[in-house]
């Protein structure tokens, strides 16, 4: 079964002129403990990206400046209406060993929670529910 996409608001953590990236984790490899731990494919930040429902995103950047950067980065989960609840952060150089852990237990359980198709699009949302009635009701005359 394909993934349910929705589109969501893709944070920028830190300063734009200074590094910055987000990913969409699918696995964790437990026996590093720097940024390439993390597997994934990488998105945009700062901007509205397609992703699937229940997916993890890690994103980071830095603050400050070139010679000395403030480092954070911010775990979110994507929710089924497009938005992102946030799982946890971190700073500091360690970042990357400080969310291991609480990102291989969200990548359980995201894999034990099953994803429900809705028979309906969240894009229905933008119609009132007397268009929604009236299109139904055409629906069920033909």
């Amino acid at each position: 079964m394909e993934p349910i996409l929705v589109p969501v608001d893709v944070p920028l953590v830190g300063d734009e002129r200074r590094k910055n990236w987000a990913k969409v984790v699918t696995g964790v490899d437990e026996t590093l403990a720097s940024g390439w731990a993390y597997e994934g494919e990488f998105i945009a930040t700062g901007g509205i990206q397609d992703v699937p429902i229940g997916s993890i995103i890690l994103s980071y950047g830095e603050r400050g400046s070139r010679t000395n950067p403030q480092v954070e980065a911010t775990v979110l989960r994507v929710n089924g209406d497009g938005t992102t609840t946030v799982i946890t952060s971190a700073k500091g150089r360690a970042w990357a060993r400080t969310l291991r852990d609480v990102v291989v237990e969200a990548l359980e359980e995201a894999a034990d929670t099953p994803i429900v198709q809705k028979a309906w699009d969240v894009g229905l949302l933008q119609y009132s529910d007397a268009a929604l009635r009236e299109e139904l009701a055409r629906r069920k005359s033909d």
